[in-house]
């Protein structure tokens, strides 16, 4: 007997465990090598290491943008190659922002995967748990969607783009160099010369990375928080269809039941409440950093579009693709939320709620009232994340591209 209720303790943590990693193992994947992912437990140690994992990335980070400022000022005189590093350099200060963002908001990001967790804890039914595990795949998608757009642009952009240009002859020596993806000065350090001209290169790739894990990265605690509190909505929409004849893991009074769903009512408006004070200030950098970028890309592709140059037109199509899929991925989590609080409210209506008795009808309206004027997610509290909002941006787009 002993051995058959240990038997089925582990399995039972065994799914958790499993189930949980569904839900947030690709966030704390992107996250834990930026030292960004938190931890409820922190020791001394893990204090230290952590500090030290981000004095790394802000010095490599910082490693982008310095020399490649510099360069501007010193070395850059025509206008538009000036406009052409003011990309790369909003690229590099959209990062650092959700970078310090993330770390700010880092107990916010506990909290939220605490739920996450006590969420899987509490679903006991196997219905529940299908629903949970459906979102959490979904979520799980979006992710890898957006990781594919975040490798392909690299790939080609710190890659494929000085391999194709190749190395370079010197104009003030004998000897040739690569050509880096974030331009230095050289009145500060002459980095041409080998082996600096491969370190420098080196280095930047990997700064380059920890950059697009960040993007990445935010992309990711906003899908996987997004779908969590979706499911969370549908386990709610199924239980109110059951509130009237019960299920074998509800209450058996009607009260019991109502009281149960009014609680995971206010868990999942309280969830979205966190969402949108994690979320605010980096979708806001992200959405408004994106716009600018797609603008300066539309920019390059039509002063320097040319077929034969194939390398550095699927490099410009691929980060114009990386750049509207992430103003698209926010909008889309937040049309997402928005039309799952609506949904709420209409299952309050649909059921047979003229069989309760007595006051018991009004639970409905509460709920109703409540759906009706639930927290939407917004960019800094200034634009609505819908897909209205997208497809504003992507007219407006085309319109300047068309001008």
């Amino acid at each position: 007997m002993k051995k058959t209720v240990t038997q089925t303790t582990a399995l039972d943590t065994q799914d958790y465990t499993k189930n949980v990693n569904l839900s947030i193992q690709f966030s704390r994947w992107l996250l834990r090598p930026v030292g960004v992912w938190p931890k409820s437990e922190v020791t001394r140690i893990d204090k230290y290491f952590t500090w030290l994992v981000n004095s790394l990335c802000s010095t490599l980070l910082s490693f982008l943008f310095v020399p490649c400022l510099v360069f501007l000022i010193l070395d850059v005189s025509d206008s538009y190659n000036r406009i052409k590093l003011i990309g790369p350099l909003s690229f590099f200060l959209m990062s650092y922002m959700k970078y310090y963002l993330m770390l700010l908001h880092k107990n916010d990001i506990l909290k939220c995967v605490q739920q996450v967790q006590r969420d899987w804890a509490n679903a006991r039914h196997l219905n529940d748990r299908n629903i949970m595990g459906i979102n959490a795949n979904y979520g799980r998608k979006l992710v890898v969607v957006s990781a594919f757009f975040m490798s392909s642009s690299y790939i080609f952009f710190y890659i494929a783009m000085p391999i194709s240009v190749g190395r370079i002859p010197a104009v003030d020596g004998n000897f040739t160099f690569i050509v880096l993806p974030f331009p230095s000065s050289t009145r500060i350090f002459d980095y041409r010369h080998s082996p600096f001209n491969e370190i420098f290169f080196v280095v930047q790739c990997l700064a380059g990375t920890i950059l697009h894990m960040i993007t990445v990265g935010a992309c990711s605690l906003a899908a996987t928080f997004a779908v969590h509190a979706c499911g969370q909505m549908e386990i709610l929409m199924n239980w109110l269809e059951h509130l009237i004849s019960g299920r074998v893991d509800m209450k058996d009074t009607v009260d019991g039941r109502i009281a149960s769903i009014v609680e995971q009512h206010v868990r999942i408006l309280r969830f979205l409440e966190l969402m949108e004070k994690l979320l605010q200030q980096i979708s806001c950098v992200e959405c408004l950093g994106c716009m600018m970028n797609l603008c300066l890309l539309g920019y390059y592709c039509i002063m320097e579009w040319n077929p034969k140059e194939l390398t550095f037109s699927l490099t410009y199509i691929l980060l114009i693709s990386y750049f509207g899929f992430n103003i698209f991925i926010f909008c889309y989590i937040g049309e997402l939320v928005a039309e799952q609080c609506k949904k709420v409210g209409e299952v309050s209506y649909m059921i047979e709620w003229h069989r309760l008795s007595g006051k018991k009808k009004l639970c409905c309206i509460l709920i109703i009232a409540m759906s009706n004027s639930s927290i939407k997610l917004t960019a800094g509290n200034m634009v609505e994340l819908s897909i209205s909002t997208f497809s504003d941006v992507s007219i407006n787009y085309f319109t300047y591209l068309e001008k």
